[in-house]
């Protein structure tokens, strides 16, 4: 009797490892395609720079031109549905058991989904974005005040618009992981509830690949646009010099950063985050203390956020059908685009830590610290050096215009503030640190699509973390050699996220779908 209990228990457990053995196989094309794809794109790149940008920017023109409305569209759809969602039955499911709490505070849950996004880009963008409006006609005729308006077309660009993307593929994600209990976390298997066993087949493959390139794409055009300012920064600070080669060699550091904490899971993640926003805060802090533009931040972020409520709806569906300057597909269209391929990663990551929350806390709270924590960046930063060359103290706009170095722009800007070391510290190691966190949740979310079958409460191995910390930054060292200009590293994500729309708005069809059958009882 003893020999059979014994007998049984081994073959239990050998079952039982079986199971999990095949629950965590490798999904070798899903892991293996890419790389392919990205090594094609590599040799191409760094071989025929001309060509390929020549082609980007063909692809560009064609995407953002040709049927850029299709972008608009799909943005202002987004929005309206999350306010949908939010306000209906499906805003009281909660993500988890019924009675389950949420295991973070909404501080660190807050913390974390904001710089598991574009934290990084935000700061950037925050320093220079109304630099690049300021002398567009199309923004010169809107408003009698430039300036003011320039601020509110950058609260429309990183406002509740582009974070609706995030929060409705969070809210399908997070029903999919902690209420049906569906083991892979991949876009694919979303699409489940409409498309049944195909996601298993070539249909589901596609998909993933998609998602995969789309994710890849976003990180080249993060890595690749605000990299050369901790270049600059460090050159500024120590002579450093400021060429590609340093550029390419802070990619790899920073990858070996974001790495680092990738291996200590979302614990590791929870406390970079927390950092990450405090360094943002103390940078802020000392701007509007020290600056001395107190009195003109305040002004100018009334006047932009009255402007951009005032004109919110025309901002949504501006095309510009006479081309008169195209600003809707120089920048609109690009920054919806942009927010799209980073839904590939980041709304799963939102979703798997808003376990316990309701749907409605879910996107009305991720709207609450997403835009507080976005804006106070960007009225606070964007607004000080506004002042600087308003009040003539640095020609920011003539600094700019002589050769359209950004970087050179936020320099100068730096260098204006008190103790102008401390505050060019502070902005390297916030930018090192947002880097970080924003990669290591996104390569951990990444990881997950090399399994065939992997529950949220299962880290992935170490060996594939490695393998798509590289991965993801691979690309944009191939865009740096080929020199590309902002406009085609931009193109890229323009042409990754047209199919990643679609795919988007099949998911959200899928979750209605999903969603009813539970609400009924199914």
């Amino acid at each position: 009797m003893l020999i059979y209990t014994k007998f049984g228990i081994l073959r239990g457990n050998m079952i039982e490892k079986s199971k999990n053995q095949e629950q965590y196989k490798i999904d070798y094309f899903v892991t293996i395609a890419p790389l392919c794809i990205i090594l094609g794109l590599f040799i191409v790149f760094v071989l025929f720079p001309e060509k390929s940008n020549n082609i980007i920017k063909s692809l560009r023109f064609f995407f953002t031109d040709t049927i850029g409305i299709y972008y608009l569209v799909f943005g202002v759809a987004l929005f309206l549905l999350s306010l949908f969602i939010a306000f209906s039955k499906y805003g009281k499911i909660i993500l988890g058991k019924p009675d389950e709490k949420p295991k973070y505070t909404f501080f660190q849950w807050g913390a974390m989904m904001f710089c598991a996004g574009l934290a990084a880009d935000i700061l950037f963008y925050s320093l220079c974005e109304w630099v690049m409006y300021i002398t567009d006609p199309h923004v010169i005729r809107m408003s009698d005040n430039p300036y003011a308006m320039s601020s509110a077309y950058s609260l429309f660009h990183w406002g509740p618009m582009p974070w609706c993307f995030y929060l409705c593929l969070a809210s399908a994600f997070g029903f999919m992981i902690h209420v049906r209990n569906r083991n892979t976390q991949k876009f694919s298997e979303s699409l489940r509830p409409l498309l049944g066993g195909k996601v298993d087949g070539i249909p589901g493959k596609a998909v993933d690949i998609f998602a995969i390139f789309a994710l890849i794409a976003g990180c080249a055009t993060t890595f690749c646009v605000a990299t050369p300012l901790l270049t600059a920064s460090l050159h500024n600070l120590f002579g450093i010099p400021d060429n590609k080669l340093t550029t390419i060699i802070i990619l790899c550091l920073v990858c070996a950063i974001y790495t680092t904490s990738l291996f200590n899971g979302l614990k590791g993640i929870n406390i970079l985050s927390k950092l990450c926003i405090f360094i943002y805060l103390s940078f802020i802090a000392y701007v509007l203390i020290f600056s001395g533009q107190i009195s003109f931040i305040i002004k100018n972020s009334v006047n932009a956020i009255g402007l951009f409520i005032k004109n919110f709806a025309y901002m949504s569906l501006y095309t510009d059908p006479t081309r008169e300057t195209s600003f809707p597909q120089t920048w609109t269209c690009f920054f919806w685009a942009y927010w799209m391929v980073w839904c590939i990663a980041a709304p799963f990551f939102i979703g798997i830590i808003s376990k316990g929350r309701s749907i409605k806390q879910t996107i009305l709270g991720g709207y609450l610290f997403g835009l507080a924590s976005t804006y106070i960046g960007f009225l606070v930063i964007g607004n000080w050096t506004m002042g600087l060359n308003i009040n003539n103290i640095v020609d920011v706009l003539g600094i700019y215009s002589k050769n359209e170095n950004l970087y050179e722009t936020i320099i100068a800007c730096m260098n204006a503030l008190p103790l102008s070391i401390l505050p060019n510290i502070i902005l390297i190691i916030s930018m090192i640190a947002f880097y970080a966190t924003s990669y290591d949740s996104i390569s951990l979310v990444a990881s997950y699509y090399s399994y065939k079958n992997i529950t949220s409460d299962i880290t992935p191995g170490t060996k594939i973390k490695l393998f798509w910390a590289i991965l993801l930054i691979l690309l944009p060292i191939a865009l740096l050699f080929s020199e590309s200009g902002m406009t085609n590293i931009q193109g890229i994500s323009i042409i990754g996220a047209f199919p990643i729309g679609i795919i988007m708005i099949l998911i959200m069809i899928s979750f209605f779908k999903d969603a009813n059958n539970y609400l009924n009882g199914n």
